[in-house]
């Protein structure tokens, strides 16, 4: 992954840094707590920037990452989503699905587990 160029970064409480210029992102430990949540390190600067935003998010908006993990990202989740509607299923919709359609919901859920259980 590589650092976008010329994007404002939002760290939080309308602060703001150009990608470029941050050289280290690194967690509050200590002292940690509402609008304390990461120091940012800017070129240029001694102290670092507080920020409220968590570094995990700070770094997500300061890469950009490959259209591949994106996808994947995107499709794991809609495999969630859809694994938990498959479960709020009654016997006699899944009845239906499977005699009257074909449709085997167990046998789809239980491969939606093992494509998100193996990522």
């Amino acid at each position: 992954m590589k650092i976008q160029s010329s994007v404002l970064v939002h760290l939080g409480f309308g602060k703001y840094v150009r990608s470029e210029r941050v050289s280290a992102v690194i967690p509050i430990e200590e002292e940690r707590g509402p609008g304390r949540r990461t120091f940012v390190h800017v070129e240029g600067q001694t102290d670092p920037i507080v920020a409220s935003r968590a570094e995990d998010t700070i770094i997500r908006d300061l890469v950009q990452e490959p259209r591949e993990v994106t996808q994947s990202r995107q499709q794991q989740e809609i495999l969630q989503d859809l694994l938990a509607d498959l479960g709020n299923l009654n016997g006699t919709v899944r009845r239906i699905c499977r005699d009257e359609g074909g449709l085997d919901l167990e046998r789809l859920e239980r491969r939606i587990r093992q494509v998100l259980e193996s990522n």
